[in-house]
């Protein structure tokens, strides 16, 4: 099982998701961005080096929001995901081919990574 973790970033009732780059696993898929774990660092951490170094942005990591457990067939992930807020707004992509703010009902305009799935259904339960 690989541990990864997702961040849930909001603004002004919006949600930023992210389209995979075509090269990579799950390309053209929409996604809270995730990451892999590395085995030094806990998931919190994790978020704000990542998105440091994917989106060129500081987050601060609010609470954790829910894991979802899922296969890519031979891989399978732990996805546990956080509310994050972003403290700085230079954002530039590195690894992913677009980003966009959304609100909660425009989520199911896209088509989301499966392991993102139940995420998207707790938002709607909740809003």
């Amino acid at each position: 099982m690989i541990a990864v973790t997702a961040a849930i970033i909001s603004r002004d009732n919006k949600l930023l998701i992210a389209k995979r780059w075509e090269w990579k696993h799950l390309s053209w898929f929409w996604e809270f961005p995730w990451w892999k774990i590395e085995e030094w660092e806990n998931p919190k951490d994790c978020l704000k080096r990542e998105i440091n170094e994917e989106l060129w942005v500081d987050i601060k990591v609010w609470d954790y929001f829910m894991t979802n457990e899922h296969s890519y067939g031979e891989k399978r992930i732990s996805l546990a995901a956080f509310h994050c807020e972003i403290i700085s707004w230079n954002i530039e992509l590195h690894d992913h081919d677009e980003i966009k703010w959304v609100t909660i009902s425009e989520l199911e305009q896209y088509i989301f990574a499966p392991a993102d799935i139940p995420f998207i259904n707790k938002l709607k339960e909740n809003a």
